[in-house]
């Protein structure tokens, strides 16, 4: 039973050995002490009990003391609280403090926080990096299809870093410039033959205003000749004039049709009115004759006029009345 006691006694002893270890980072506190870093070891304990890493914070507050930074452990404590990259952010402000931009703590924090790799903005303030924006397409005033790329050179600007606009709206601008200054172009000669123009005129547009670069330069790096946009717009319209022509006349033509049938149809009512006008007048005839007002010798007068004036109708007209044509005339032998 004595051993057993024993046994209990020096394996709790043992873990409370590397529990008092783990909370009481004594190797840590020294480490820090022998460079030249002031630290306290209850804030040591404190940072374990609030879940932050000591080595962390240690060997972040060790690197930016022998780079000449002066930052306390309470700042990159709740930097990491607040969930940023502790390391990231000192690793920054050496290499800001070397190349002498002016990046304090609470800037490189804010940047590191807003989502944006602060070592890297300061890497390319240092060292100017290229963007190739994608294939871009305009129509020169001739009528003439122009498609160009172009590198733009940019460099980070720090102080708009939080808020800036990014490396897309850089690419969109650049486009749209270019294709302004294509598009003011008289001929895509003029472009082919000097194409620096259009990085002039682009470059004086101050397409980096409110975004978080500074573009250093837009080169033209390719112009090629596309298709004549003008010819094939002048074909396009004068298809579509022609449609709407055709359309027209169609219109037309049917109401042409239209009213030579309603003409017809009044034509034939016409007619029906006065074929039933004709069919009347035997009854009116036979109802005269049965109520006296009509005698037979005024219906023979009536006949005889009427034939008469068909002889006279026929006389009169050169191809006999009846749309024949008129006999010619016999020689004499």
């Amino acid at each position: 039973m004595g051993e057993y006691s024993v046994l209990v006694i020096l394996i709790v002893g043992i873990i409370g050995f590397f529990t008092f270890l783990y909370f009481v980072p004594v190797n840590l506190w020294l480490t820090a002490i022998f460079s030249g870093v002031s630290i306290n070891l209850f804030t040591l304990v404190f940072m374990r009990i609030r879940r932050v890493p000591p080595r962390l914070i240690v060997e972040s507050i060790i690197t930016a003391t022998k780079a000449g930074l002066k930052i306390t452990s309470d700042e990159l404590e709740t930097h990491f609280l607040a969930g940023g990259n502790v390391p990231l952010v000192i690793k920054a402000l050496i290499s800001a403090e070397k190349a002498n931009i002016g990046l304090g703590f609470k800037q490189a924090t804010a940047i590191d926080l807003a989502g944006r790799n602060v070592f890297e903005a300061v890497q390319t303030s240092v060292n100017p990096r290229v963007i190739d924006t994608p294939l871009i397409a305009a129509v020169a005033d001739d009528g003439i299809q122009l498609r160009a790329r172009a590198r733009v050179t940019v460099r980070t600007n720090i102080a708009q870093l939080v808020g800036g606009a990014g490396e897309d709206t850089i690419i969109a601008r650049v486009g749209e410039g270019i294709v302004s200054a294509i598009g003011s172009a008289r001929s895509h000669k003029e472009v082919l033959e000097n194409p620096d123009t259009i990085s002039k005129l682009v470059l004086k547009r101050g397409l980096d205003a409110g975004s978080a670069f500074e573009i250093l330069s837009i080169d033209i790096a390719d112009v090629d000749v596309g298709e004549n946009i003008g010819a094939k717009l002048s074909i396009e319209q004068a298809t579509a004039d022609l449609k709407v022509a055709d359309a027209k006349a169609e219109e037309r033509r049917a109401m042409a049709v239209a009213l030579e049938q309603e003409m017809k149809a009044k034509a034939e009512e016409a007619r029906a009115k006065v074929i039933e006008a004709e069919a009347q007048i035997p009854q009116a005839i036979a109802e005269a004759f049965r109520s006296g007002r009509l005698g037979i010798m005024d219906y023979y007068r009536m006949e005889n006029i009427k034939a008469d004036t068909e002889m006279r109708e026929s006389i009169a007209t050169p191809d006999g009345g009846d749309g024949a044509k008129p006999n010619k005339p016999i020689k004499p032998l």
